[in-house]
């Protein structure tokens, strides 16, 4: 609630600086932008753990699947390890940008800052639902984006609806290509508010503001 209170104070304040700047349009977009962004990547950076709603496999179905193949957990290190680095590895699935594309920046990070938890959350998907390494994925990437919307799918496929392909959710050439274009607009905006509170645009350049502009000096 406060959060969403200094929010709605930050975006005012933005408005009432763009009325008395003549680069308006390019400042309140940017501004929302950053706003809307902020919303949707805060749960990047919560601890990992691994989905409760997964099918309600024990450990001895894990253990079972695990010797037809899969990977298994080793009791002396309580990590779950590959069998066949081959099939299982890294080098079997995607890469960083694959779950950028797949689920946007919430995974992506999580890769980057979580990258042992998210490899041992991708083995025992893999090894609690017999599938392999591109579908678990997938899955672990849709669940870090939006765990509610995942959940919700599983409980509709265990009610008998078609299973969805995370493992190739927006890889469709048009959207890979969208994504893209988005992602550049994105970027070109946030490089265009940081020059600017740099060169004193969106505010006086004077004292110790940090680059040189009013950011760090908002009302609240």
């Amino acid at each position: 609630l406060h959060c969403r209170r200094a929010s709605r104070k930050f975006i005012y304040y933005i408005a009432t600086m763009v009325a008395l700047n003549t680069s308006s349009t390019l400042m309140m977009m940017t501004a929302l932008l950053i706003v809307c962004s902020s919303f949707a990547t805060t749960t990047a950076f919560q601890t990992i753990s691994s989905p409760t709603t997964l099918r309600r496999s024990s450990l001895l179905n894990m253990a079972a699947k695990a010797k037809g193949g899969g990977p298994r957990f080793d009791k002396t290190t309580e990590k779950w390890i590959v069998t066949d680095p081959a099939t299982q590895g890294p080098e079997a699935g995607y890469d960083l940008i694959g779950s950028l594309y797949r689920a946007g920046p919430v995974p992506f990070i999580q890769r980057v800052i979580n990258a042992e938890q998210y490899e041992q959350a991708v083995l025992k998907y893999m090894a609690a639902e017999g599938c392999d390494r591109k579908e678990a994925q997938g899955n672990m990437d849709a669940y870090f984006e939006n765990p509610q919307d995942w959940a919700y799918q599983k409980m509709q496929e265990q009610n008998g609806a078609a299973k969805k392909d995370y493992a190739n959710a927006n890889m469709d050439p048009k959207q890979i290509a969208l994504s893209t274009i988005w992602a550049g607009v994105v970027f070109w905006f946030a490089y265009y508010l940081v020059t600017g509170l740099a060169e004193g645009k969106w505010g006086k350049a004077e004292g110790t503001d940090l680059l040189h502009g009013n950011l760090w000096t908002l009302p609240f």
